[in-house]
């Protein structure tokens, strides 16, 4: 037990009974486990009756890997019931832990018991068939939506005959009556898929009690880690195979609960000394990580969530370089500043690509930054997102474009002849391509031949002429073929948002996407692209379509497809939030800290009361840092190619202890109104300190000393 702190000891030493470990960001929580899990093999538990669980297959693979290097190689009795069983604890992931009890008592529930997982292919298959028996159109509902629908249901434990009274769009009541049929069809092929291993042991656990007890009796302790995460059916298989012996260890912090969005239940943990009523608590608040001026400014953030355990986190390593608040005068100069920032740091040679980390709430946002990384060439490394310009929507678009600027792009052309949905079918589409191949030409010259609209349906040759019409209209107004008019300017933004209004882009989108948050996320990466174009667009005297295209295809070119060196794992991280979840790194900058990107506008539209799960992704952000962090924002975000001025998150004033500050409010309610799409939107005030011209940054949240904010110029 050497090198533990006074609570870490108290959680080893206590064997029996509930304990809830409430382990703050950077507290030693694996070592935690994995000593408690040793210490109650050396007194007298067999290794075989411990079972730990945890969220992923990375996490329990080091947990196994630690407490073999601990107790050497494990021993098995000489005598008893477990003389032939593998003598160590049983460790492993939510989901093949339900797969071993699920193996075994499958026939109970009418599955063979070498019944198939599905994995998304299989699950994608079924549900297509469904909703063709259903005669669901794919406008209504998606194979993709249906399935989105029903892993929603079945983490909060919603089943088939429930979910119709769960129903709340036209949507979601055809995917409730969809949702038996997929149960019924997955089940008839004696398979499961990957919600079912939680649900149906869920359900076996709680309506059969011969096996409960089976299955319970298997442990005499059973440990849990990341306890926050737990969804309904994780939390109720918990309960139900610890609810006799009562020796159940919960592992986790409340204030790191940032997976709402996918059924986690932050109440799991916050109610755990009323489910067991002698729970024993201990609270892991010394941090290792991070130095005492970050922990300062996070412990002011967090302070202001009401419904979280009370704890306070303590440095182990005092003094260190006060967090930084930047502001810039746009998001191009945010992330042009904090590149070059970068960069020269890594010429000094104080520090490696990989010691840094820049973190940010959306999807859209590291476009700006792939590429001020990619110009000064500093590698770089896309954690749990793909490259913007890779997107789907943003192919669909930059095909059009390409199609624009040359019609004979035969690759781009196929993409969108009959994208969105115009009546050029796969027949007709073979028959130009056939034409084409006979006649030594492009697709594009045969389309717009009589002879050959002579062969198609009317409905095709109408999609033809209308294409044709949408493209050779945007030719003239971007500048690629001479405008009508002489002198007329050729506009490449508004070009681009009449392309998006002509093929009625956005209603694709709500036809192809029901789910709200996926389908802002698609509209959100629309706006990115409008933007891209207007970035190239508004520094230049003569831009061209065609020098945007260039550049687009010139960005990945240096650094590969996937956005990164390739065998570069020395590389700056970009990363969300939810990505950055568990892992530290030296210097971290927190990006876009604006009132509708953190907190996100999503959770601003419900008068703003939805905050404090964002309120914890902002935490999880300060805590990643070990020695300096920055937070910055851009004082204007272009708006579909117009700069708008931003609002400054709530957050930088809590964590600067200016909660009281009435520019918070003024900031708040400036974001709520274009939250819920205010037609004049105010700005509201910055923080205090007088501002200053040509976008240098202005004075800002301070922290309590009252000192004015370091520049961009590292020291």
């Amino acid at each position: 037990m050497n090198g533990l702190n006074p609570e870490q000891n108290e959680a080893v030493q206590t064997l029996s009974g509930p304990l809830l470990v409430l382990a703050g960001a950077g507290s030693g929580k694996t070592r935690v486990v994995t000593f408690r899990i040793a210490n109650l093999i050396r007194n007298g538990i067999r290794p075989n009756r411990i079972l730990a669980v945890t969220f992923t297959n990375k996490a329990a693979k080091e947990m196994r890997e630690r407490i073999s290097s601990m107790l050497g190689r494990p021993q098995k009795p000489k005598w008893g019931k477990d003389a032939d069983a593998d003598n160590k604890p049983v460790i492993g992931t939510f989901h093949s832990n339900c797969v071993r009890i699920l193996r075994r008592h499958a026939r109970t529930l009418g599955y063979p018991d070498h019944f198939a997982i599905y994995d998304r292919g299989d699950q994608e298959s079924v549900a297509r068939d469904v909703l063709r028996q259903l005669h669901v159109h794919s406008g209504m509902l998606k194979p993709g939506d249906l399935l989105s629908h029903i892993s929603r249901w079945k983490n909060s434990g919603v089943k088939p005959d429930a979910a119709p009274f769960q129903a709340r769009t036209d949507a979601e009541h055809v995917a409730s009556m969809a949702y038996s049929r997929y149960q019924q069809a997955v089940k008839l092929a004696g398979a499961m898929d990957f919600d079912d291993l939680l649900l149906l042991t869920e359900e076996l656990l709680s309506e059969n009690e011969e096996v409960r007890l089976q299955e319970a009796g298997l442990y005499d302790h059973i440990l849990v880690d990341e306890y926050q995460d737990t969804n309904q059916s994780q939390y109720q298989i918990i309960k139900q195979l610890a609810r006799d012996h009562r020796n159940i260890c919960v592992v986790g912090d409340d204030d790191q609960s940032i997976y709402g969005w996918r059924g986690a239940e932050v109440q799991h943990i916050l109610n755990f000394g009323k489910d067991w009523r002698d729970a024993k608590i201990v609270r892991l608040e010394a941090n290792y990580r991070s130095t005492s001026a970050i922990l300062h400014m996070a412990n002011e953030l967090i302070a202001h969530n009401k419904t979280r355990h009370d704890k306070v986190l303590r440095p182990a390593r005092m003094g260190g370089q006060k967090p930084r608040i930047l502001q810039f005068k746009n998001e191009n100069e945010e992330a042009e500043k904090i590149s070059e920032e970068i960069l020269r740091v890594i010429e000094s040679h104080t520090r490696e690509p990989r010691d840094f980390a820049i973190l940010f709430r959306t999807n859209e946002q590291p476009r700006v930054f792939e590429q001020s990384l990619r110009k000064f060439k500093i590698p770089y490394s896309l954690v749990g997102t793909q490259s913007f310009f890779d997107r789907r929507e943003v192919k669909d678009l930059l095909s059009y474009l390409k199609v624009i600027e040359n019609p004979r792009d035969e690759v781009a052309l196929l993409r969108i002849i009959n994208f969105p949905q115009r009546g050029i079918g796969a027949k007709s589409v073979e028959t130009l391509m056939n034409t084409a191949v006979q006649e030594g030409r492009v697709i594009w010259e045969v389309m717009l031949e009589a002879a050959t609209l002579a062969k198609l349906p009317i409905n095709a040759q109408t999609g033809i002429n209308r294409l044709h019409h949408i493209i050779t209209e945007l030719r003239a107004a971007m500048g690629v073929e001479p405008a009508a008019e002489k002198g007329t300017k050729p506009e490449l933004v508004q070009g681009l948002r009449d392309l998006i209004a002509k093929i009625d882009y956005f209603g694709v989108l709500g036809r192809m996407y029901t789910d709200p948050e996926e389908l802002d996320a698609r509209k959100a990466s629309v706006e990115e692209f409008v933007n891209a174009l207007a970035d190239y667009a508004n520094p230049r005297r003569k831009p061209t379509l065609t020098g945007f295209l260039e550049e687009v295809a010139l960005v990945g070119k240096e650094f590969g497809e996937d956005g990164k060196q390739k065998d570069n794992y020395n590389a700056v991280s970009l990363m969300t939030y939810h990505s950055a979840k568990g892992l530290e790194f030296p210097i971290v900058y927190m990006v876009g800290m604006e009132e509708g990107v953190l907190p996100h506008r999503r959770s601003l539209a419900d008068n703003g009361d939805d905050v404090e799960e964002e309120r914890r992704l902002c935490y999880v952000g300060v805590t990643r840092a070990e020695d300096e962090l920055s937070l910055s924002l851009p004082l204007e975000r272009k708006k579909w190619g117009k700069s708008r001025p931003t609002f400054v998150s709530r957050f930088l004033y809590e964590l600067t202890g200016q909660a009281d500050n009435p520019k918070r409010v003024e900031s708040i309610q400036g974001a709520r109104k274009e939250a819920t799409f205010s037609s004049r939107p105010r700005k509201a005030g910055k923080p205090t300190g007088k501002g200053a011209s040509n976008g240098k940054p202005k004075r800002q949240p301070t922290a309590k000393s009252r000192t004015p904010a370091r520049s961009t110029k590292r020291r």
